[in-house]
């Protein structure tokens, strides 16, 4: 259970990685679109706080059903809509993404050993859980966390190509 305490902090501590990570960054980088299918910081922290309200439902359906099975969660519309996140505000956004954060970690703070192993089935993953789920959330904020200080620091030559 320590690696799961672990996540669930890591979890705790996105929020502020995540807020003082852009409240550093000058206004005018923003939005900025560094190239061809690159997303601009505001749409990843718009993404960050878009996704969290089915990351909630899929925590709570890991609570209440015995084996849930989930489907694909295909952002920005999928694959026929837009490829970018719709924009919010960085600070509505921001908030968005500290509130639901904080609804996530009041269901998982206190589960026994016995809600920790819970399965479910996912199609894209060969086994899936609720530790598994807890740690995809974890490393999806820290991704786009990190995206976010490349599209900031960054100098064009060295930047990641994701597509």
């Amino acid at each position: 259970m320590k690696d799961i305490q672990d996540i669930v902090e890591g979890l705790r501590r996105s929020p502020g990685v995540l807020s003082g990570l852009v409240q550093g960054i000058p206004e005018g980088k923003l939005d900025v679109r560094r190239g061809e299918g690159f997303w601009t910081i505001t749409e990843h922290v718009s993404h960050l706080a878009q996704v969290q309200p089915m990351l909630l439902e899929r925590f709570q359906r890991f609570l209440k059903e015995d084996h849930p099975e989930f489907i694909p969660f295909l952002p920005a519309g999928g694959e026929d809509g837009p490829t970018t996140p719709p924009l919010l505000e960085i600070n509505v956004a921001l908030e968005l993404f500290a509130l639901y954060r904080e609804k996530q970690l009041a269901l998982l703070n206190g589960l026994d050993a016995a809600a920790w192993r819970k399965t479910g089935t996912h199609p894209e993953y060969e086994f899936y859980s609720l530790p598994i789920l807890a740690r995809h959330v974890l490393m999806h904020d820290y991704w786009h966390m990190y995206r976010i200080e490349e599209l900031w620091l960054t100098k064009d030559a060295y930047l990641t190509k994701v597509f």
